[in-house]
C-alpha cells in the first residue's frame, strides 16, 4: 500500500524503498478502477517504460536526481505534453499531438516525473466546472453526482481519488482553488511571477492587463503542495520552510476577514449556512495563534464589467476548426469579445489594473485576507448548462464569488479545507496574502489543518 502524501512517497522512492514501476502501476490501476469519475481524457500508454528508465537512472545517478524523480503525475488538458493529444476541452479545435512539452511541463519532467496522462478541464479552461463537449464530466470522487470544480477539476478528482499523488494545476480565475476546496485539497494559487515558466512572455496580456492565470499545485496538505512548488521552481525553498521551525513560530498575523465580494454590485451572493460554519471554525482555529478582525472592504462596482472583459478577450483569436462545435458559453464569450472594440478592450485593461491597486491597497492594511473558499458545496453535474450563457456564468460567479479578484491583483491566496457539509462535503476557507508570500500562507495551511 502507497502513502497518500506525496511527500512520503517522494522519500520512499529517494530511498530505493519502492521503484518508480511499482508506483506507476499502482497509480495506472487507480485510474483505471475508477474510469466513471471522468478525470483522464488521455492515459500514457509510455508511462509504464518511463517509469523503468527512471528506475535506471536510479541505479545509475542516486544522489543526483530531480525532486521528483520517479513520482507518477498528470496534466490539464490545456497546455501540450510531447506524444499526447491536447483538445483545450473544445470539440471546436484540433486536437494534434504534441511534439513538444510545455515549459511547466518541461520543468516538471526535469525534475524526473512520470506523465500518467491528461487531464478533464472545461472548454477553454473558462469555467468553474469541468465538463465539456469531447468527453464525459469530472466528477467529484466524494460525491460522483457532484461536480469537481474547474477548470482544474480533472486534477482535483485525480489527486482525491488517488489516482495521482500531487497534480500541477493553473488558475485563472480560481482554477486551482475551486476544485481544490470542491474535492477537499489544499489548492495554491501563486503571485505572478513566481513560477517562472509562467511569465516567459511577460507578465501582461496582449491588452495591456496583468496575466491571470499562473501555476499552482493542489495537492493533499501543505507539505504535498510544497514539494510541487519547490518542482515547478527548480528551487528547494517551500518544504525546507515547512519542516523547519517557522511554522510552529508563526504568529500575531493581522488578519481580515469578510465575505464582501466584488460580484455583489451584480450578483446576488449568499454564503450558505455550512460555508459560513466552515468560515467560522476557519477563523477560530486562525484565532489561536493570530489577531483575527473583520475587515471593511469596499469594491469598485464596476469590476465585474472590467474583468468581464479582461477574462473574454483573447478568445477572439482562438483558430478554430468548427466554430458550430463550440459550447455556449464558450461561443457567447467569443462572440463578445469579437464585437468589442480594440480601444474598449485596452481601456477594461486599464481600468483592470486601476481596480488591482486598489484590491491591494486595502487588503494590506493586513498580513492576510481570509474569504470563504466557496459559498457552498459543489453543484450537481450538469447544474450551470441549462440555461442561457449568461445564467451559467451568473451561477458561476454566484458559486465562487471570492477567487478572481485575488488573478486581477497578481496576489498570492490559498485555499484549505476546515470543515465539511451536513452531507459530509468539504469546506474550506480562502487566505489572501496581498505581499504575496506564498511560504506563510502554506504555513498557515499547515497550522489550521483539520
Amino acid at each position: 500500500m502507497l502513502p497518500l502524501s506525496a511527500v512520503k512517497l517522494r522519500d520512499q522512492l529517494a530511498a530505493g524503498e519502492i521503484s518508480s514501476r511499482e508506483a506507476t502501476a499502482h497509480h495506472l490501476q487507480r485510474i483505471d478502477e475508477q474510469r466513471s469519475l471522468g478525470a483522464f481524457v488521455h492515459v500514457s500508454e509510455a508511462a509504464l517504460d518511463a517509469a523503468a528508465r527512471a528506475d535506471e537512472a536510479f541505479v545509475k545517478n542516486r544522489g543526483q536526481l530531480g525532486r521528483m524523480h520517479g513520482m507518477p503525475t498528470a496534466f490539464k488538458d490545456l497546455g501540450d505534453v510531447a506524444g499526447m493529444p491536447t483538445t483545450h476541452g473544445s470539440a471546436a479545435v484540433e486536437h494534434p499531438v504534441a511534439t513538444r512539452d510545455s515549459a511547466l511541463a518541461a520543468r516538471l519532467r526535469a525534475e524526473g516525473v512520470i506523465v500518467l496522462g491528461k487531464t478533464q478541464v472545461p472548454e477553454f479552461g473558462l469555467s468553474s466546472y469541468s465538463e465539456n463537449l469531447i468527453a464525459a464530466p469530472s466528477r467529484n470522487p466524494l460525491a460522483p453526482q457532484r461536480s469537481s470544480g474547474g477548470s482544474s477539476g480533472g486534477q482535483a478528482a485525480a489527486v482525491a481519488a488517488g489516482m495521482i499523488p500531487v497534480g500541477p494545476g493553473s488558475d485563472g480565475g480560481g482554477s486551482v482553488r475551486i476544485p481544490a476546496a470542491a474535492c477537499g485539497l489544499v489548492g495554491l494559487k501563486p503571485s505572478l511571477g513566481r513560477i517562472p515558466s509562467d511569465v516567459l512572455e511577460g507578465y501582461s496580456d496582449g491588452f495591456g492587463a496583468p496575466k491571470l492565470t499562473v501555476s499552482g499545485p493542489l495537492a493533499h496538505d501543505a507539505l504535498d503542495a510544497a514539494l510541487l512548488m519547490d518542482a515547478m521552481r527548480g528551487t528547494d525553498h517551500y518544504l525546507p520552510l515547512l519542516r523547519g521551525r517557522y511554522p510552529e513560530e508563526l504568529a500575531n498575523l493581522r488578519i481580515g476577514y469578510s465575505t464582501h465580494s466584488p460580484f455583489q454590485s451584480v450578483y446576488e451572493i449568499t454564503v450558505s449556512p455550512d460555508a459560513q460554519q466552515a468560515f467560522s471554525a476557519g477563523l477560530k482555529l486562525l484565532a489561536q495563534r493570530h489577531q483575527v478582525e473583520l475587515a471593511k472592504l469596499a469594491y469598485a462596482e464596476d469590476y465585474p464589467e472590467a474583468f468581464g472583459a479582461v477574462w473574454t478577450n483573447g478568445l477572439k483569436d482562438i483558430p478554430l476548426q468548427d466554430e458550430s462545435r463550440l459550447g455556449a458559453l464558450a461561443r457567447e464569450f467569443r462572440r463578445r469579445s469579437q464585437q468589442r472594440s480594440l480601444q474598449a478592450a485596452t481601456q477594461a485593461a486599464t481600468r483592470i489594473r486601476q481596480i488591482a491597486a486598489d484590491f491591494i491597497r486595502q487588503w494590506s492594511a493586513y498580513d492576510v485576507i481570509a474569504t470563504p473558499a466557496l459559498s457552498g458545496v459543489p453543484p450537481m453535474v450538469g447544474h450551470y448548462t441549462q440555461g442561457s450563457a449568461e445564467r451559467d456564468y451568473m451561477l458561476q460567479c454566484q458559486y465562487s464569488p471570492y477567487s478572481s479578484m485575488v488573478n486581477v491583483s497578481s496576489a498570492a491566496a490559498i485555499t484549505v479545507p476546515v470543515g465539511t457539509s451536513k452531507e459530509g462535503l468539504p469546506l474550506g476557507i480562502q487566505l489572501i496574502s496581498p505581499r504575496s508570500d506564498e511560504g506563510m500562507l502554506l504555513a498557515l495551511a499547515l497550522q489550521i489543518s483539520v
